[in-house]
This record gives C-alpha cells, sequence and structure tokens, in this order.
C-alpha cells in the first residue's frame, strides 16, 4: 500500500438513503475535484479554498453525474492530515458507485479498508488507541459501550498510558545519567525510591487490568443463560423481554428442545440472551441432547437465570440445579408468583446464597426490579459516565500485564540487588510494552491487523 497515493471510498453505507459521501484524501483531491466538478452555472472552478462548502455537479465529460455539495479541507487541518474532498451527493447505490468510479478514472485509487483512519495515525493526528476507538464507536451496542468509546476517542487512555511512560521514562533517564555522570548523580538509596514508584505503576495497571471483565461485557454484551425443569416459563420470560414471541409458550413440557438465541437490551446492559431445554431425565434422544447442550452454555455463561416454579412444592431436581449453579454468577427466579405460593424465597435460601427474587412471567411483576438487579450485579457505581477508563480491548489487556510482568522483575532486581543498568533493561521492557498500547512503539504487523478490521470508507 502506498501512502501518498490518493485514495477514494465511499463513506457512508451501501443503502439507498437522502445523503451519501464520497471521501477522497491525498496530494490529488482538490485536482481531481476540480477535473470532475462545476459550479451551478456550469463553470470549472480554477481553485479550491479551504473549509468551503461549494455547490453544484460532478460531470464525467460532458456527462452531469449528480448535483452535490463539495467539502474542502486543505492539509493539515483534515482527518488524515492530507488534502481531503467530502463529496455529498445524493445517497443511491447507483449514484455514489457512478461518483466513486468518476473519481478513480481521475486520478484516485480505491481505498483500502481503515486506510482514513490508518493515514490519521501514521501522519500523528491520533494514537493507535484513539485509532482502535472509532471502530469500537462505530459498533457500540449500548450506551456504556458508546460512552466509553468517546472517551479513548478523544485521548482519555493515551493520557493515562503517556503518564505512566513518562513517570517509567524518568527512571531509566535518571539511571543512565548516573551510570554516564556518577559524580553528579548519586544512586546511593536510589533503589527505595525506585521500589516505592514501581509498586505504584504496578497498582494504576492493575486498576486497568481489573476493569477489563467490566469493559468486555459493555462491549460484547453479557452471555445469558435461562436453565430450569420444563414448564416453569422459561420461554415466557425470553418473549417478555425481547418484546415478541421468540418461544414457543405452551403447557405441554419439553416444548423447547433446541437453543434460542436473542440480543436484548437491560436499561443500559447488552444480553445475549439463550433459552436452553427444561432439565430433566428424559428417553426422548432428541430432548437428551437439548439438556446436554444447556449445562454446556450454562458453564460458558457469564450469567445464569434459573427459573422455578412456585406454584408448586421445591423437589430435588430444583435443588440439584441450584447446587449446580451455585459456585457461578447466577439470579434464581421464582415464577409464576401470580398464583398461590407452595416455594418461597425462603424455601430457596436454605440451599443457596445467590440472588433470589419473585417475579411473574404472566403480569410482569417483578420484571423492572429483576432488570435493575443484573445492571446492579455486572456495572459497578456509574460506569461509562464518570471519568474512569475502562479496558475493552484484548490487545491492551496483554500488553498491559507484559508490562506488570516487567515491572514485577524490577522489583526482583531490588530485591537481588542487581546492578542497575540491568534494572534499566527491565524498566524499558515496560516502557515498551505501554509504548504499543498508544502506537509509540509499533510494527507493520500489528498496524495491518488493527485496520484490516475497519470498513472501507473509515
Amino acid at each position: 500500500m502506498h501512502t501518498t497515493d490518493t485514495i477514494a471510498a465511499i463513506a457512508t453505507g451501501m443503502n439507498n438513503s437522502g445523503i451519501g459521501i464520497i471521501r477522497i484524501s491525498g496530494k490529488d483531491s482538490f485536482n481531481i475535484a476540480l477535473s470532475i466538478f462545476c459550479n451551478k452555472y456550469g463553470n470549472k472552478l480554477e481553485k479550491l479554498e479551504s473549509h468551503r462548502v461549494y455547490y453544484g455537479f460532478i460531470k464525467d465529460g460532458e456527462e452531469t453525474v449528480d448535483e452535490v455539495l463539495l467539502i474542502v479541507l486543505k492539509s493539515p487541518k483534515s482527518f488524515t492530515t492530507e488534502d481531503t474532498v467530502e463529496i455529498n451527493c445524493h445517497g443511491g447505490n447507483l449514484v455514489m458507485k457512478r461518483i466513486l468510479n468518476t473519481v478513480i478514472k481521475y486520478g484516485a485509487r480505491p481505498a483500502e479498508p481503515g486506510e482514513y483512519t490508518k493515514r490519521a495515525f501514521l501522519n500523528g493526528r491520533i494514537d493507535l488507541s484513539e485509532a482502535e476507538a472509532v471502530i469500537d464507536v462505530i459498533n457500540s451496542k449500548n450506551n456504556y459501550s458508546l460512552m466509553n468509546s468517546v472517551k479513548q476517542l478523544t485521548g482519555k487512555l493515551y493520557e493515562k498510558i503517556n503518564e505512566l511512560r513518562n513517570e517509567i521514562k524518568y527512571e531509566i533517564a535518571y539511571i543512565e545519567a548516573a551510570l554516564d555522570d556518577p559524580e553528579h548523580y548519586d544512586l546511593n538509596g536510589y533503589y527505595d525510591g525506585l521500589r516505592i514508584k514501581t509498586e505504584e505503576i504496578i497498582k494504576k495497571l492493575d486498576l486497568l487490568k481489573k476493569s477489563f471483565n467490566e469493559g468486555k461485557i459493555i462491549k460484547e454484551g453479557l452471555s445469558t443463560v435461562i436453565i430450569g425443569k420444563p414448564n416453569v416459563g422459561k420461554s415466557s420470560l425470553l418473549n417478555i423481554l425481547t418484546g415478541e414471541e421468540a418461544a414457543i409458550v405452551t403447557d405441554i413440557a419439553g416444548t423447547t428442545r433446541d437453543i434460542i438465541e436473542q440480543n436484548i437490551m437491560i436499561n443500559n446492559l447488552s444480553l445475549r440472551l439463550i433459552d436452553t431445554a427444561g432439565i430433566r431425565d428424559t428417553e426422548d434422544i432428541i430432548e437428551k441432547i437439548g439438556v446436554e447442550r444447556t449445562y454446556k452454555y450454562a458453564n460458558e455463561a457469564d450469567l445464569i437465570l434459573m427459573l422455578i416454579d412456585s406454584s408448586v412444592t421445591l423437589d430435588n431436581s430444583d435443588i440439584e440445579i441450584i447446587k449446580y449453579i451455585n459456585d457461578k454468577n447466577c439470579i434464581i427466579l421464582l415464577n409464576k408468583s401470580d398464583l398461590t405460593l407452595k416455594t418461597t424465597i425462603d424455601d430457596v435460601k436454605k440451599y443457596t446464597g445467590k440472588t433470589v427474587m419473585q417475579i411473574s412471567s404472566k403480569d410482569e411483576t417483578g420484571i423492572k426490579e429483576f432488570k435493575e438487579k443484573i445492571e446492579e450485579m455486572f456495572i459497578s457505581g456509574n460506569t461509562g459516565y464518570n471519568d474512569e477508563i475502562i479496558i475493552t480491548n484484548e490487545r491492551h489487556l496483554y500488553l498491559i500485564d507484559k508490562t506488570i510482568e516487567s515491572l514485577n522483575m524490577v522489583l526482583e532486581g531490588i530485591d537481588q540487588e542487581l546492578p542497575e543498568d540491568l534494572i534499566s533493561i527491565d524498566l524499558m521492557n515496560s516502557y515498551d510494552s505501554l509504548g504499543f498500547i498508544t502506537g509509540e512503539k509499533t510494527n507493520d504487523d500489528i498496524i495491518e491487523e488493527i485496520f484490516s478490521k475497519f470498513c472501507m470508507g473509515k
């Protein structure tokens, strides 16, 4: 990929809409625009001024392609820091493709996926963590995810990482200065202060690391499995939460034999909701396979919702399921509270310390409180609306782990009274690991992997 080429792509979705945008970026952007654009009087322009909007038409030779608005951004005051032209046209698939083909005909080449954002990174407009936040903003599934991605997009993660890198860089520089000029830099007692500083940095990194589990849920959604004996109301609960008839509801036990999956929102939290086959002993081969899958999904879930029919007496099958999920994140729901109660919260509490709530899938009693409980369990405080940075990227988590590993080696080196130049190597490794997060330290493979995930026009 030649980073000096002039590139073009459709920046809006490929579906019929009111407006479509074709983005051109690179040194020949203005020349291409001047070649294909004429004003409302049918006249070609001699030059384009930066940060202006021009009204007119795109022409391919003598043929008028569309009526457009031309937005002009001169380097370096654009997203890519290059000369950029955005053609705002009518949003039909055919007309957008015609304009793009015309732009390519007059000197641009088709952009690769993510190439605009890649150029913004390579040209110093944004750091790598901000570039990754761009795709997270696009893919956000809920308000928490969007707010956290926007914080990273505005440089909050970069600021935190850069602050820690500067603290480490100071120690590296001090050691090097002391080794080069021992008369003016004293290393006596230096290790005591270095230990305190290193432990403080590790604590800050540990806080970022601990945020990942919450961040992963915010970004990807909560894998949630509904389990229980047959005919306790699992499918009815699924239908209430999804707001549609996603599952067949009958009085016949064993109706749900396969796995039903739905994506839903509970307040500001995304859930990947899975309704499973009722757990019971059965000779039906298909139903038995469904029960086996139920246990498999339960073992992998972030949250288990166990339903119990509170209109009948708690039995050994219920108790066995309760014991099975006792070491997992779960909420036990006593369904059918609209009927005469034969199983109470106190009855279930004898076998578990987990949250037990009374609901009714029929009249939706307790559903609001149940939704609030899920959010309380997985979203601490006011996540997404405070100043805390939440890590949502596995690449960042891996590099934070590598940094902590190097800093722990610094502490081990201090304990063993190793020479300062050896301590400096581990400090430099931790400095570099953090640099890979922001892109101040990187390689071509990492860059290609990140930007290959982007859409064509971004």
